[in-house]
C-alpha cells in the first residue's frame, strides 16, 4: 500500500466536470477544478424532502437527497458550500431554508471516487416555486414522511428507480433496530 501511496498521481482523462486518475494501482475519478458538491438535508417537522431525476450514469431514475455543485460556473469558483447549497435547494425543489448548517464533509464511494460533498441540514423550509431543476433537468419533488420512507423506496425500487446510498442515513436506525430482532 505505501507504493500506491508515494506513487505520483497521473490524469488519464479529463472532461469539463470530471477527470479520471491513476495513483500506482489505483484508478479513481474526480471532479475536475476542485468542484465540490452540497448535499442537503432538508427537512419540514417529521418530513423529508427527496427529488427523482433520471441519471445517465443509472439509465433509469434515482430517488437522492437534493444536491448540486459547489463553484462550477465560471466565476464561482470561491462560493461558499452553504450559499450554494440554499440556491441548489430552491432550484431543485422550489423550497427556501430559513436555516442552513454544515453538518462536515463526507466521501460517497472513497475506493473509487475522490470526490467529497458536504452535508448540509436545511430547515425552516418555505414553498417560494415549483422546484424540478434547470432546463436540463426534470427533477420530481417529492415529500416524504419519515416514518413511511421505507414504504415510500421500496415502492420506487419496485418501480425500477435507484437509490442514492445516502438514503441509508435516513433508514439507519431502522436497519441497526431490525439487527437486534
Amino acid at each position: 500500500m505505501t507504493a500506491d501511496r508515494d506513487a505520483p498521481e497521473e490524469i488519464v482523462w479529463q472532461g469539463k466536470y470530471v477527470v479520471a486518475k491513476t495513483r500506482g494501482r489505483w484508478e479513481y475519478v474526480g471532479r475536475a477544478r476542485n468542484i465540490r458538491a452540497a448535499v442537503i438535508l432538508a427537512t419540514i417537522g417529521d418530513d423529508v424532502i427527496l427529488i427523482e431525476q433520471y441519471r445517465v450514469p443509472l439509465g433509469r431514475n434515482c430517488i437522492e437527497l437534493p444536491a448540486g455543485l459547489i463553484g462550477d460556473e465560471d466565476g464561482a469558483e470561491d462560493e461558499d458550500d452553504l450559499v450554494a447549497a440554499g440556491r441548489e435547494l430552491e432550484e431543485e425543489t422550489g423550497y427556501r431554508a430559513g436555516r442552513l448548517e454544515d453538518c462536515g464533509t463526507y466521501y460517497s464511494s472513497p475506493g473509487m471516487v475522490s470526490e467529497s460533498f458536504t452535508l448540509v441540514r436545511a430547515t425552516q423550509l418555505e414553498r417560494v416555486g415549483e422546484g424540478g431543476g434547470t432546463e436540463s433537468e426534470d427533477i420530481t419533488v417529492h415529500r416524504i414522511p419519515r416514518t413511511e420512507l421505507k414504504r415510500f423506496l421500496d415502492g420506487k425500487r419496485g418501480e425500477g428507480c435507484g437509490i442514492d446510498v445516502r438514503l441509508l442515513m435516513l433508514l439507519g436506525q431502522d436497519i441497526i433496530s431490525g439487527e437486534r430482532q
